[in-house]
């Protein structure tokens, strides 16, 4: 990949976090360096750390790569979602203690939306089989299931990520957050526009599931184990299965301040 001549201070940072990491662990000095020290930029590094963990024998790593560095960047819009759900992820989750490289290296739910930016890139290029396939890998790899036609916004935060499936024609907003066993599914054998439609800023708990062609309004509350199964109105919470309003969140955009009490 070309180096880029504009400052990138997402790129800077996590080097510097990283060249800390390498001088504390020297058992880990190869792995930081092959994984980012090595690299001239953050897309660069990105496609490296990715395609090693989703070669197969029938694709390699290598052949990987080159696909995910073509495939980012032709697309303005990965390059920003990548920096974007990056800083979600250290803004938003704890462990990660405000840095980046924790993350980068080791969250699979930032891992497996960056392999589903791919897969939607290639599907928006009509190389539906190959989107497929590679959505398919994802799954088998992280344990997240995002079919690679579904829409989503930039800045999201997917912590712990295990059992996460999003349907073909979802939709979700910019700067959401969600937890591991979310679903936003369909309701049965419908086809068309069959998914949810979740809007920006919303927090979905653990376990919540989502379904059917439902819409969740702007800076909604979804709690922990909930069944949605109409629309949510923006700016209210609700739980239950099926799960009703039962109050209004402290905040504008709770998928921000992360809080899951009700």
């Amino acid at each position: 990949m070309k180096k880029t001549t504009a400052p990138d201070p997402v790129w800077k940072t996590l080097r510097k976090e990283v060249l800390a990491m390498a001088a504390a662990e020297p058992m880990l000095a190869s792995f930081l360096h092959a994984t980012v020290l090595n690299h001239p930029t953050l897309e660069d590094a990105l496609a490296f750390l990715l395609s090693g963990k989703l070669e197969t024998p029938y694709l390699s790593a290598m052949s990987l790569r080159e696909l995910m560095d073509e495939t980012i960047l032709s697309s303005p819009d990965i390059r920003r979602a990548i920096r974007r759900d990056l800083a979600a992820v250290s803004d938003r989750d704890p462990a990660a203690a405000r840095e980046l490289a924790e993350p980068f290296l080791h969250y699979k739910g930032f891992h497996a939306l960056e392999a589903f930016r791919v897969s939607h890139g290639l599907w928006l290029r009509k190389r539906k089989f190959l989107a497929l396939y590679l959505q398919n890998r994802i799954s088998e790899v992280f344990g997240v299931d995002i079919h690679p036609a579904a829409r989503i916004g930039d800045g999201i935060f997917i912590d712990h990520a295990t059992g996460l499936v999003i349907g073909e024609t979802a939709v979700v907003g910019n700067d959401v957050s969600m937890l591991h066993e979310v679903t936003l599914g369909g309701t049965g054998k419908q086809t068309g526009d069959r998914h949810p439609k979740v809007g920006k800023g919303v927090l979905i708990g653990a376990g919540a599931k989502i379904l059917g062609n439902v819409k969740i309004g702007e800076g909604a509350k979804i709690g922990a184990g909930s069944v949605v199964l109409a629309d949510v109105p923006p700016h209210v919470t609700v739980v239950g299965v099926p799960a009703e309003i039962v109050g209004k969140p402290d905040t504008d955009e709770p998928a921000l301040q992360m809080d899951q009490n009700i």
